[in-house]
């Protein structure tokens, strides 16, 4: 019990470090799309959520229940934030309109 407790909690932090050694290298140019396709993969964890909290048990606890719920609102917080913060990315590189003159306004 204790010993995949471990090998877990290790899993986890060593993928943190890989992850955040991956993403320290991406260029700025890159970070767009590659945001838009953790959004893709967090909607479908999102779906999956959905989908276990809709089968569990009966019996099944008021703390898993819990928990499940305040992982699915993460998950959903985290799809939208990154939407936004991706149509905001993409909002820097579009042009600028050039400002419309009208004849006769300035008397």
């Amino acid at each position: 019990m204790y010993m995949s407790l471990l090998s877990n909690i290790a899993i986890l932090v060593l993928a943190g470090f890989v992850g955040f050694a991956v993403i320290s290298k991406v260029p700025n140019t890159l970070h767009t799309p590659l945001m838009s396709g953790t959004n893709a993969i967090h909607g479908i964890v999102v779906l999956g959520a959905l989908i276990v909290l809709g089968r569990l048990p009966e019996d099944a606890s008021w703390g898993v229940r819990g928990i499940a719920f305040v992982a699915l609102i993460f998950g959903t917080l985290n799809v939208v934030g990154g939407f936004l913060v991706t149509d905001r990315m993409l909002g820097m590189f579009k042009s600028k309109a050039a400002p419309v003159v009208r004849e006769g306004a300035d008397k």
